[in-house]
């Protein structure tokens, strides 16, 4: 195995790893409800929706918790918050409570959002993740808080009894940018940002990293990042105001961008270099088989995939269809 699924999760993440260990990691949740549209039903609306090269799969979102059960995959070995954004966090309490996460990544922020009436998101999820940051939430799962070169069985250290780990490792943040962050009380330059070693090939999840991160990156990982076969682009893949300089070194194979308005996503940082990227709103949801080389690409927009090729199988392991291969070709 080696599996990512990249969610079309309106303008928010998740990501889902299934690893070769048989263990489950999430990273980040957006439009998580225990009662909720099934899965199948929101991908067959939005087949029908198409206009001209807008594929409006963002107006059609999948529900993470559907999603897994979907797949047969009924708990969590861990689950990981880039950083405590509402729209990184949107439906935590209810999926926690399906799939019961054995570990969760945290940083150790001081972040308060006050909420109004008007919020699109939902206190109770706030709530929930601050009584697992403050440790008050009883039988809830084990709270790791890690920082850039971190070592550990289960994620990149194998245990005392042989046991495999994940090839997950922590490129960011560090705690001088957490104390930064702090200091700002701006946590996109706090996020997590992951380097997973798959038998396919390396994948960046780049969280909602900002300059600062990227700076320390290159200056103490440009080898381990450069060239990556795949990028999950930081912070959805909008502009927020950024420096697109770390893109010349990590020069990625494929970029997956998320959902936000056309004018909000730098489009134009991928374009003008030659990159290619998929974002969420044309292919729906991205599986990308990381177990071989070169990684394969599937997508539950049929509609995307006829567009690029006559020839696009539908996998029943992945429910969805073939796209092609991570290749210079791409």
């Amino acid at each position: 195995m080696g599996i990512i699924h990249f969610l079309n999760v309106k303008n928010g993440d998740c990501s889902i790893v299934q690893h070769p260990s048989g263990r489950i990691t999430v990273i980040d949740v957006c439009n998580a409800y225990e009662q909720a549209t099934t899965y199948q039903d929101t991908y067959d609306m939005g087949k029908s929706h198409i206009h001209g090269g807008n594929f409006n799969q963002k107006e059609h979102p999948v529900n993470p918790i559907d999603y897994l059960r979907q797949r047969g995959i009924a708990g969590v070995f861990r689950f990981i918050l880039t950083h405590p954004d509402m729209d990184h966090m949107d439906g935590l309490k209810a999926f926690c409570a399906v799939f019961r996460p054995l570990n969760f990544w945290d940083t150790d922020n001081a972040k308060e959002i006050p909420f109004s009436e008007s919020s699109i998101y939902r206190k109770e999820d706030w709530l929930y993740y601050k009584s697992i940051r403050d440790g008050t939430l009883s039988n809830g799962p084990k709270r790791l808080v890690l920082y850039a070169g971190a070592r550990g069985p289960y994620y990149n250290q194998d245990d005392t009894n042989g046991e495999p780990h994940d090839n997950l490792y922590i490129l960011a943040p560090t705690r001088e940018l957490m104390d930064q962050a702090k200091t700002s009380d701006d946590y996109n330059d706090a996020s997590y940002v992951i380097l997973y070693r798959s038998e396919g090939g390396r994948v960046l999840f780049a969280g909602d990293s900002h300059d600062r991160t990227w700076d320390y990156i290159l200056d103490n990982y440009a080898k381990d990042v450069r060239n990556v076969e795949l990028l999950i682009a930081p912070h959805h893949g909008r502009k927020s105001g950024r420096s697109y300089k770390f893109l010349d070194v990590v020069n990625p194979g494929l970029t997956l961008l998320g959902n936000a308005d056309s004018e909000h996503l730098a489009y134009e940082a991928w374009r003008n270099r030659g990159f290619c990227y998929i974002t969420n709103n044309q292919a729906g949801c991205i599986i990308i088989d990381a177990s071989k080389n070169p990684m394969s690409v599937y997508v539950t927009n049929e509609s995307y995939v006829r567009q690029r090729t006559s020839c696009a199988p539908y996998d029943d392991r992945f429910q969805a269809y073939y796209c092609g291969n991570i290749t210079p070709n791409w």
